[in-house]
């Protein structure tokens, strides 16, 4: 129903930058919480970022929090996650989500559709 793919990751040296993209075809997700989680080898998929569809309201993990921006344009469908100070510990595999609620949930449940992911790789 909605397919949703990343672009935009990477190899960076710590400290530096990546935007990330996540572009969705199959309907306008205006209506839509969206997500970002990320997964390290070997590691359960965390939460990383949530945005209400309106863009109102936003939530971060505590270990991203001040470094990474989540932000989205409905009218392109289209959800951003700007990455400032990365470090190596933010190597993973990046997801975006899209959730039903309007309100932007943190478990991964309450996400319906998910893209196959982007690799970020920070180094030292």
């Amino acid at each position: 129903q909605v397919q949703l793919e990343e672009s935009g990751g990477g190899l960076v040296q710590a400290g530096g930058s990546l935007r990330l993209s996540c572009a969705a075809s199959g309907r306008t997700l205006s209506n839509y919480g969206m997500g970002w989680f990320r997964q390290a080898p070997g590691k359960e998929r965390e939460f990383v970022a949530a945005i209400s569809w309106s863009g109102g309201t936003t939530k971060y993990a505590d270990s991203v929090k001040g470094r990474f921006t989540i932000s989205r344009d409905n009218a392109k469908n289209t959800v951003y996650l700007e990455m400032n100070s990365l470090k190596p510990e933010d190597t993973a595999v990046y997801y975006c989500a899209a959730s039903p609620n309007t309100l932007p949930p943190v478990a991964r449940r309450s996400y319906r559709y998910w893209g196959q992911g982007t690799q970020v790789t920070v180094s030292s």
